[in-house]
């Protein structure tokens, strides 16, 4: 018999919940074969089969939270049967080659495939062998590294892997506790949060489980607000002008397969005007005690989905046309909506712009989507009377708020920026449409 275990999903991705169970007890299988669907932390992803043979027992099932290296599936394994010698035993388990990388199918599935000929990944524990003992907590460098951040101790933070092993989630979770004791004046030893009261003391309740991306939207939002300084600077932009030429060549944008929306144009907006503010498009390393600015300029779009935010990233955006974002913001868009955005589509963002004005409103304080710098909060464009050559005239303005990281960008820098766009807004000419 032959084991099959959750492989190694990507950077900093424990598990997920487990979507639908592909296969059946007594189908053969073939290796690449999908086996599993997983909803992760930002994308759904098939899991293919590094084994083939008669499947003899499926220990997972549709709802359950699997991690990696859980069983997945055992078969017979008639390849590793034939080829073994008359005497020895067949080996229990299978040894998974190396961590999977994400790659996109056919159809816009996504499928973690295992990566052969590599070294193990550190990460990775055999379900025959503990990992080694020593005096250091067992965690990854980026562990660590949040650990540092978040100002926590790794030795003191009880890990609930394998092995012991500290996720970023123990992390946070240690850190809201002493938060939480800090609050309630309790000193520095950790604490749990206060319970809720019995709710159902008033009437019908209805308890529904967070869904992954439900909840790494609020652990990463904490630890943003946690540990941003957060100002939010606000002004209107006059959108007239901008509008008229967006009416003017949506048709022509649409032919190319995007969707002329103010959000698209302000990708652009955003992208130019962070190579005059570098600071923008910059990371804090609190360890390093150092800034890490980015030469490349990449535009992260929040998407709202029924399964929560999302964040495509728009890479190079400095380098495109509005209609070449236009057609990349709308295809991602789709993609978000249709659970085929991958872990890949989601990094390396720079700035980020969240465009609720689809909704309706006039200002938010949107939060910086850490370790970026900055984020520019878009609501509803209305008009308004404006004096304009001894005159009130109608003109539509765009309500704007720009939040930011105060250990990065002063005060007058953001004024500055939000200014420099504010004025690209309202002079297009500015930005080229098309070229």
């Amino acid at each position: 018999m032959t084991e099959f275990r959750v492989p190694e999903l990507g950077e900093n991705v424990p598990g997920g919940d487990v979507t639908r169970v592909l296969v059946k007890v007594g189908e053969t299988i073939a290796r690449e074969q999908a086996v599993l669907e997983l909803e992760t932390d930002k994308a759904t992803i098939e899991v293919p089969s590094s084994v083939s043979g008669r499947i003899l027992q499926i220990s997972v099932s549709e709802g359950d939270k699997v991690t990696v290296g859980a069983l997945i599936l055992t078969v017979e394994d008639e390849e590793a049967k034939a080829n073994a010698p008359a005497d020895a035993p067949v080996d229990s388990t299978h040894e998974i080659d190396g961590p999977a990388r994400i790659a996109a199918q056919p159809g816009g599935n996504v499928v973690a495939m295992p990566v052969r000929n590599e070294a193990p990944s550190p990460a990775k524990i055999s379900t025959r062998q503990a990992p080694p003992a020593g005096p250091s907590a067992p965690a990854s460098p980026s562990v660590r590294r949040l650990a540092r951040e978040l100002g926590v101790s790794i030795d003191h933070v009880q890990g609930s892997g394998g092995g012991g092993r500290i996720s970023e989630e123990d992390v946070k979770e240690f850190a809201r506790q002493l938060v939480a004791s800090a609050g309630t004046g309790g000193g520095a030893s950790p604490r749990a949060a206060s319970p809720l009261p019995d709710f159902e003391r008033w009437g019908e309740i209805d308890r529904q489980p967070m869904s992954n991306i439900r909840r790494t939207t609020s652990e990463r939002l904490g630890h943003a607000w946690n540990v941003v300084p957060h100002v939010t600077q606000c002004d209107k932009a006059d959108i007239t002008a901008m509008e008229s030429l967006r009416k003017k060549y949506r048709e022509q944008v649409r032919d190319a397969g995007g969707n002329l929306t103010v959000t698209a144009m302000l990708v652009k907006v955003m992208a130019t005007a962070v190579k005059q503010f570098p600071q923008f498009n910059a990371s804090l390393d609190t360890e390093a005690q150092e800034i890490v600015y980015k030469k490349y300029v990449n535009v992260g779009v929040a998407v709202d989905t029924e399964r929560g935010l999302l964040v495509p990233v728009v890479r190079n955006a400095d380098q495109k046309n509005i209609t070449e974002i236009a057609v990349e913001v709308h295809q991602a868009a789709e993609r978000a909506r249709d659970r085929k955005l991958t872990l890949e589509d989601m990094s390396g963002g720079g700035i980020t712009i969240s465009n609720l004005g689809g909704l309706g409103g006039t200002y938010f304080t949107p939060i910086v989507n850490w370790p970026e710098v900055a984020i520019l909060g878009v609501s509803r464009g209305i008009i308004e009377p404006v004096w304009r050559d001894e005159a009130f005239e109608p003109r539509q303005l765009l309500p704007l708020s720009l939040s930011y990281d105060h250990r990065v960008v002063d005060g007058a820098d953001a004024v500055r920026f939000l200014r420099w766009v504010v004025e690209a807004i309202e002079q297009p000419f500015l930005l080229s449409l098309l070229s």
